[in-house]
């Protein structure tokens, strides 16, 4: 028997110090009678998101077949998200996990765990979708290294889009002044229109943390862009330094992060720098999560 958590994020920062509140109330209607069964995601938004997951009490990893619901299966098909929007996210181009059909997991050797699934991958800007076959390695050793990800999704990387992307590029290069934006979403969950490209940036540059630090006992997710800055550069790719805010929910804990970061149409997102911060002790965990 594992522990379920079921979560609504939502994300707040109207003034001083970013926080970051849950409403699971909003999400208990949609837990389901038995308490093994994972719900796929009610919603699949920019901005809120439900994951009802099962925990597992021990940490012991199972091999053959699993259940698409639980955790094992969900964390690994995470990482493909992360994956694809590190090699093809854009300020236009945003994937996210829709649904887990199947899969097992494997020891290979001395490599470490392969998971082999049928996934549902989402491009959320226009709303495609398509059913991809992926494998997942988690290497074994001391120290941690990032998964191994072999996805194919063609259809989804055909998606253009080209022309937004250049004339984006061409606004940030040509304005007088450089752009910023803060708290993204703001506490009622909103962002303003001019300020969704900013965001999807963030939530690109945050996907190289996530693919780095997961791990078999890890399940992130982006919880909110705190600020985005442009930078002054010389050369043809624009210059973001970021600060945002990652939800690990197996532990519970608000991981802040502070990123810099290149992007450009040509190049795609490529993050220069990455560092942890201190951890918000100012954010909020769910009620009920310990």
């Amino acid at each position: 028997m594992g522990v379920m958590i079921a979560l609504v994020l939502a994300v707040c920062g109207v003034t001083g110090s970013p926080t970051v509140t849950f409403r699971p109330e909003t999400a208990s209607t949609d837990v389901p009678a038995d308490p093994n069964i994972v719900p796929q995601m009610a919603k699949n938004t920019e901005q809120e998101q439900l994951l009802v997951i099962e925990v597992p009490e021990e940490d012991v990893m199972e091999t053959g077949e699993l259940n698409p619901n639980q955790y094992p299966a969900q964390r690994a098909a995470k990482v493909v998200q992360h994956y694809l929007n590190t090699r093809h996210g854009s300020p236009f181009k945003l994937f996210g996990l829709q649904r887990v059909h199947g899969g097992n997991a494997e020891d290979v050797a001395d490599s470490g765990r392969k998971y082999q699934l049928e996934i549902t991958v989402h491009e959320i800007i226009s709303n495609a979708a398509q059913k991809c076959s992926v494998e997942v390695l988690f290497p074994r050793g001391e120290k941690q290294r990032s998964a191994d990800v072999q996805a194919s999704c063609e259809e989804l990387l055909k998606i253009n889009t080209t022309a937004q992307e250049q004339a984006l590029y061409e606004q940030f290069k040509t304005n007088k002044s450089l752009v910023s934006a803060q708290y993204l979403p703001d506490s009622h969950g909103h962002i303003e229109p001019q300020n969704k490209p900013l965001w999807h940036l963030g939530i690109v540059a945050s996907s190289f943390v996530m693919l780095k630090e997961s791990s078999e006992n890890s399940l992130y997710n982006m919880a909110q862009v705190v600020n985005i800055t442009q930078q002054a550069t010389e050369d043809d790719h624009l210059k973001f330094d970021c600060h945002t805010l990652l939800h690990e929910l197996v532990s519970q804990e608000i991981v802040p992060w502070k990123l810099l970061f290149t992007w450009s149409p040509a190049e795609g997102v490529k993050v220069v720098q990455m560092e942890q911060l201190p951890h918000c002790h100012e954010c909020e965990k769910p009620p009920n999560s310990d």
